[in-house]
């Protein structure tokens, strides 16, 4: 089982941020679309990250499932802390994906989603995340041109 976990103190409370996550997703990460509004039942996801919404709880949490791996994820909020909590339970390929390249990719997602999250409360994060060298190279091999990159 591969289970990875972010949190972020937002310094205000982080239940409205559940219910804006696809506003606030990062464009750098592909769209989240959704063939309804988000909800229990809504199929969808961002660039090649396919998922279904297994749980909504508005201003608590909201689980997805993944389609194409067996897992989820789950954005929460606890006061002011907004938590993501990815758990898979990959086969061997997929692991391998995992290590060399899905969960750097994962992470820099995740951290730049809190930082809009931050921006969304009308301050600047105070460590901004960066995408490490590693990260910048993966997305040059794999993300289609049109998509913005950053440094």
């Amino acid at each position: 089982m591969i289970r990875n976990v972010h949190t972020r103190d937002l310094g205000v409370p982080a239940g409205p941020f559940v219910d804006r996550v696809q506003e606030l997703w990062p464009p750098a990460w592909g769209k989240q679309e959704f063939d309804r509004p988000l909800g229990v039942g809504a199929d969808g996801g961002h660039g090649p990250i396919r998922y279904r919404c297994t749980s909504f709880t508005p201003g608590e949490s909201i689980t997805f499932e993944f389609t194409r791996l067996s897992g989820t994820h789950t954005l929460s909020a606890s006061g002011n802390v907004l938590r993501h909590e990815l758990i898979g339970h990959f086969g061997l390929v997929d692991r391998v994906r995992w290590a060399v390249a899905i969960r750097w990719l994962h992470d820099a997602c995740i951290e730049d989603l809190f930082d809009a999250c931050v921006r969304a409360t009308g301050r600047e994060p105070k460590s901004p995340a960066r995408w490490s060298w590693y990260v910048r190279q993966v997305r040059r091999l794999f993300t289609p041109k049109r998509q913005p990159q950053r440094a």
